[in-house]
């Protein structure tokens, strides 16, 4: 994949040397600028082909992978038909405010796009397959029609027309190349609402990517006049090269983390050999731009891309490179992640590529004060991203090196959602909020039918007076089983880290170590709370009865486990004996998308999460559901 790479990288260095010499700095501007617009829109051609990626690496056959593909790649058509009548309809318009001279350019870009987004969703079932030299070929294909078709055309004396069309032709024979052999049809093993979710994650994430890569050369072309525009798309173009090694590397490890395991991707080596990668051959790309002589890019582009001064071409294309690595760092972060789960960091990309837009706009007064623009922007991206990631990636690798597991947690049953329900409301229906219920509900509670819906409905209305919120954070799809934990497998069960058990917790959220800390310090306790673990204990001993189980939350039954209900239980139990806590009854959660979940995993993402879920459901009222459902059943 690299050395497809390579050999794509050397082609649109080419390209971009002969259009220049070509055309000179005017028309090298507006061919790039239209181009750009390809890049733009290729937002939902990267799209297609990163959620097709996942989607063809996940399944487990040849013919799963096809059926996932079939559909990607008939939305992609009718995506990429769409754009294209709008851009046709509205060509004069793009062309005047781009200073365009002639409105065909955009017709021809068109029809390039009527090819590009389908040709998204091809690529990615290719790298979903894993067939990397297939998809390097691909973009050698596309990368030698550009180049040979932009040549041949500019000496017949179509000029930058003849560029464009180039640009178009090679689309199409990239998509045209790529062709599979018919496969036995299989029903899409993909829901609705999966494709849905996972391309408006990619949606916002190209969107924001390739404003980032490309709003710069648009704005400038706005902004200064042909000649300067034209050598800023020349150092620009010299950003696009560096990027695109970078993608080879996001490529080849994109499906391959989304069809590796949690543990696997909890190994800090996966991405760091990514990052180191780009970080190194970056730098050199970098550092070599800086030294090479200013005469050497005016012997390549023409005398037309000369800059006088101090800050000449060789210092541009040097700063340029830096800022495209420091973006670059922050775009396989982002992608890491997308691999496997919905990240929010899509979003806060979005956000700077629209901060980067009005910051341009403020700040222009010279071709490098656009680059340093830039620079700060994308330092404060990388920062935005890392952090968090890393923050959260540090403590999911110490936590499981630390659960000192040896055995998968063993499961009795799987267990229905409305049976999970009826668990967690048996230990919280002493609660004044229900107290108005108990007369009327207490017998469904107790003694609950779950095969009657009107029950269950009940149920599920009546946890929501008081634990809504809660409820709503846990995925949509967890799979519940009810789970024989032995004394070993307490090491790795956390309680959520809400600020009473933090203050037990000393730093380490265990529920074995938080045991420790109350034996402990049991004279500084609240009397209240020792008063309850207390009582809570003798009644395990008595029997228990009355109790609910203990509800937990995990990624899957090798993972770290977290308390989302009966944290004072497992406390009391450990603090009792351990005839105690045999009484206890235990029902895990488990989901691949737990780390979405703040009750699982507690940082800014998961948090910024809740509170949008907070805000969408503020008005709604499962007071006036539960009445509704007792009035119906009164009037049966």
């Amino acid at each position: 994949m690299l050395l497809g790479s390579g050999l794509t990288t050397a082609t649109n260095l080419a390209y971009n040397i002969v259009v220049a010499r070509y055309l000179g700095p005017g028309g090298f501007g507006q061919a790039t600028v239209v181009y750009t617009l390809l890049t733009i829109l290729s937002a939902a051609t990267l799209s297609y082909q990163i959620v097709s990626s996942k989607a063809v690496a996940q399944q487990d056959s040849i013919e799963r992978k096809a059926a996932a593909y079939r559909g990607f790649h008939r939305s992609s058509w009718q995506c990429g038909l769409l754009v294209a009548l709008l851009l046709f309809l509205f060509r004069q318009s793009i062309a005047d405010y781009l200073n365009l001279s002639d409105a065909t350019l955009i017709s021809l870009l068109a029809i390039g796009c009527a090819f590009y987004i389908p040709l998204g969703s091809r690529r990615g079932f290719v790298q979903g397959a894993y067939k990397f030299r297939r998809l390097a070929v691909n973009l050698t294909v596309e990368g030698a029609v550009r180049l040979g078709g932009s040549y041949l055309l500019i000496l017949a004396g179509l000029g930058i027309r003849g560029v464009i069309a180039a640009n178009a032709a090679a689309v199409v024979a990239a998509y045209l190349e790529l062709t599979f052999k018919p496969l036995a049809r299989v029903p899409n093993p993909l829901s609705f609402a999966y494709s849905l979710r996972e391309t408006a994650q990619a949606l916002v994430f190209f969107s924001g990517q390739v404003l980032i890569n490309n709003c710069d050369i648009v704005l400038v072309e706005h902004f200064f006049p042909a000649r300067e525009a034209g050598l800023y798309a020349a150092v620009a173009m010299v950003g696009r090269v560096i990027f695109t090694f970078c993608q080879a590397v996001v490529n080849s490890t994109f499906p391959i983390v989304a069809g590796t395991g949690e543990e696997e991707r909890r190994d800090l080596r996966v991405i760091a050999t990514s990052l180191l990668m780009i970080l190194g051959g970056g730098s050199v790309l970098a550092l070599g731009l800086r030294l090479t002589p200013p005469w050497v890019w005016a012997s390549l582009f023409g005398s037309g891309f000369r800059i006088a001064g101090r800050y000449d071409l060789s210092y541009l294309l040097a700063l340029y490179a830096v800022t495209t690595i420091v973006y670059a760092l922050s775009a396989v972060i982002i992608t890491y992640e997308m691999s496997y789960k919905i990240t929010h960091a899509s979003w806060v990309q979005l956000v700077f590529s629209g901060g980067l837009i009005l910051a341009i706009c403020s700040y222009h007064s010279s071709l490098r004060e656009v680059v340093l623009v830039r620079m700060d922007l994308l330092s404060c991206l990388l920062l935005f991203v890392a952090l968090p990631f890393f923050v959260g990636l540090l403590s999911d690798s110490r936590d499981m090196f630390g659960s000192g597991k040896s055995q998968p947690v063993r499961l009795i049953r799987q267990v229905p959602e409305d049976e999970v329900i009826a668990e967690f409301l048996k230990s919280d229906f002493n609660s004044p909020v229900f107290r108005n219920y108990r007369k009327c509900l207490r017998e469904i509670i107790a003694n609950p039918d779950f095969n009657n819906p009107r029950e269950n409905a009940k149920r599920r209305a009546l946890l929501f007076l008081r634990h809504r919120s809660l409820w709503r954070e846990i995925p949509p799809g967890t799979e519940w089983f009810e789970a024989a934990l032995k004394e070993s497998d307490l090491d790795r069960i956390s309680a959520f880290p809400r600020v009473h058990w933090r203050k037990l917790a000393d730093g380490d959220l265990s529920v074995t170590a938080i045991a420790e800390h109350v034996q402990k310090d049991r004279h500084l306790l609240d009397a209240q709370f020792a008063t309850k673990i207390a009582d809570i204990g003798n009644h395990l001993l008595l029997g228990g009865n009355g109790f609910g189980a203990v509800i937990l939350l995990g990624l899957n039954q090798n993972e770290r486990l977290t308390v989302l209900d009966g944290n004072h239980r497992l406390v009391a139990a450990l603090l009792s004996s351990p005839r105690a806590l045999e009484k206890l009854r235990f029902v895990c959660g488990f989901s691949p998308r737990m780390t979405e979940c703040c009750w699982y995993t507690t940082n800014p993402a998961t948090l910024f999460r809740y509170g949008k879920n907070m805000i969408t459901h503020a008005l709604h009222d499962p007071e006036s559901e539960l009445a509704r459902l007792l009035q119906d059943a009164e009037l049966l």
